[in-house]
């Protein structure tokens, strides 16, 4: 999982699109590896492609951070770490397939936490 995190922070485009989305497909549904993805640093670059990254890039770190969510400790450093902003915007400006990407993380993020839906309200 290292070297996946170390490639969506400072591979090239096509090496960050291809990571995030492995890094995605390795959070589907595998609590352990949501862990291991958040103890090897990967929120912090996952939330810069959405904010900066190719559409690719985007679509593939907003389903990462979708899929990391669903553990409530990820919620909570996804919003630390300054990803619902992006997602928001990601969610009302992104193309269909980034939309409901960003819509998947949203709402995994407001699961029984007051403040992410305060946060997503105002953002």
């Amino acid at each position: 999982i290292e070297p996946l995190v170390a490639l969506v922070r400072d591979g090239t485009n096509a090496q960050k699109e291809k990571a995030a989305g492995a890094l995605r497909n390795l959070a589907v549904n595998n609590a352990d590896n949501q862990v291991a993805i958040v103890d090897a640093g990967g929120i912090e670059p996952l939330v810069a492609l959405v904010c900066d990254g190719t559409a690719a890039q985007k679509e593939r770190a907003a389903g990462a951070l979708a899929n990391l969510a669903a553990n409530a400790d990820n919620q909570v450093a996804i919003a630390n770490a300054g990803g619902i902003e992006p997602l928001v915007a990601l969610f009302c400006n992104g193309t269909d397939a980034q939309k409901e990407r960003a819509a998947s993380a949203l709402c995994s993020l407001t699961v029984d936490n007051a403040d992410h839906q305060v946060a997503i309200a105002n953002a």
